[in-house]
């Protein structure tokens, strides 16, 4: 089934709806175009246009395979980064549990591409997303399926959904420790947590099967809170543990890990005693699969345990200079439409001319219109209308939402895949 859906996705025909795409590929399907093994700057393809380097994203996905076997930790990564399932496929591959997504479409993509294992990380309270879950898991026994819960409300909410819908099976579900005061969601003190417990408990329809949060909330995070944050999230699940609110599970879930964070999820998680069931140590990083250019380059733990691996920015975002209008100024195709500028600017990597890569010396994007890029451009700087430049971009999730069909292209340009995204 897995596979039969993905090789549906090279069935797909190439056309106007894919930008960047040559303009000739027209017609042809993606599996086509794919065997012709066109090169991305010899090839028809159009700027701007945004590719994946294929050894870049292989390594991602191996460092990450090799991280989470190394720390005993189970990998349910954060498929809400791509969207694309062939990309959820190859991180199964690598030996991941299951995908992390958050809201009710994204479990739909998952499912629709075989994924049987799926954790939300969110309180899912809408009746209509319920009764899918709740079909999802008793038409297909083997669909696992995982979520928060964070208020009594909530679980009431969810109960009377399920009820509502005949569901044959109980949905599992996480009390999610808040991360502190002012941080996004989740239970803020543990008394409040046991009566999320306890409403649970009182549900017919709902099954309690751990608990999870994510440390990158926590206020003012650094290693000393973020850590003192997880030992609470493993003491929750010992007291929970030692009330007996996990008696008769075969597993029990404790789940925490983004991707600035996931060493110290690691140390804490392997402090952690042994309870009544084996424990599932779940970690959700999402955005190694490509890293990035500014953010996750910055936050990576890997800058902090370098002896452990490292991760390699995998996106470029092409684009052609349009504009020189001074000496200190230029301009090139790509903007707020293609770029993403959530968390920084793109940051100008390389120049293309006559076949030639060079460093993007003295060359600084100073701001985005929709579908401009402003250079501001020193001395050094070699740069001439018709160059094509290689931007570096910030924050995985908000580039690839950008792009339904994104080109992966090996070192010399060949481009050997396409990855198909579903925002």
């Amino acid at each position: 089934m897995v596979l039969d859906a993905l090789a549906r996705l090279t069935e797909e025909r190439v056309d106007h709806r894919f930008k960047g795409l040559p303009p000739d590929a027209a017609g042809l399907t993606v599996g086509e175009l794919a065997a012709q093994r066109r090169n991305l700057f010899t090839g028809g393809f159009t700027t701007p246009v945004l590719a994946l380097s294929a050894e870049r994203l292989e390594h991602n996905l191996a460092a990450l395979e090799t991280y989470a076997e190394r720390h005993g930790l189970a990998f349910a990564p954060h498929g809400k980064t791509s969207m694309a399932p062939q990309l959820f496929q190859r991180q199964i591959e690598r030996g991941a549990w299951g995908i992390t997504l958050a809201v009710p479409h994204q479990a739909r993509v998952a499912r629709a591409y075989g994924i049987r294992r799926i954790f939300l990380a969110n309180e899912l309270v809408d009746a209509a997303a319920l009764r899918w879950v709740a079909a999802e898991q008793d038409a297909d026994p083997a669909f696992r399926f995982v979520c928060y819960v964070d208020s009594v409300r909530g679980v009431e909410l969810m109960d009377a959904a399920l009820t509502a819908s005949g569901a044959s099976r109980p949905v599992d579900v996480v009390v999610e420790l808040g991360a502190g005061e002012g941080a996004r969601t989740g239970v803020r003190t543990e008394a409040e947590c046991a009566a999320v417990a306890d409403a649970v408990a009182g549900a017919r329809t709902l099954r309690l099967v751990g608990v999870a949060g994510y440390e990158g909330e926590v206020p003012g995070a650094d290693p000393e809170r973020v850590r003192a944050w997880l030992r609470r999230l493993v003491a929750l699940a010992v007291d929970f543990d030692k009330a007996g609110r996990f008696a008769g599970l075969d597993e029990i879930v404790v789940s925490a890990g983004g991707s600035a964070w996931f060493d110290a999820v690691a140390d804490v998680f392997a402090e952690a005693p042994e309870l009544s069931a084996p424990v599932l140590k779940l970690l959700r990083s999402g955005a190694y699969v490509s890293h990035d250019d500014g953010h996750y380059e910055r936050l990576t733990p890997f800058n902090r345990v370098p002896r452990e691996g490292g991760l390699e920015p995998a996106f470029r975002l092409w684009t052609q200079v349009v504009s020189r209008p001074t000496a200190e100024q230029a301009f090139t195709n790509a903007g707020k439409r293609d770029a993403a500028y959530d968390l920084d600017l793109p940051v100008a990597k390389v120049v293309r001319r006559d076949g030639a890569e060079r460093p993007a010396t003295g060359i600084e994007v100073t701001g985005l219109s929709d579908q401009h890029a402003w250079l501001r451009t020193s001395g050094e700087a070699d740069l001439e209308v018709g160059d094509w430049v290689g931007l570096g971009l910030s924050h995985p999730c908000t580039s690839f939402d950008k792009w339904v069909l994104i080109p992966v292209a090996e070192a010399d340009g060949t481009v050997v895949d396409y990855i198909r995204t579903f925002f």
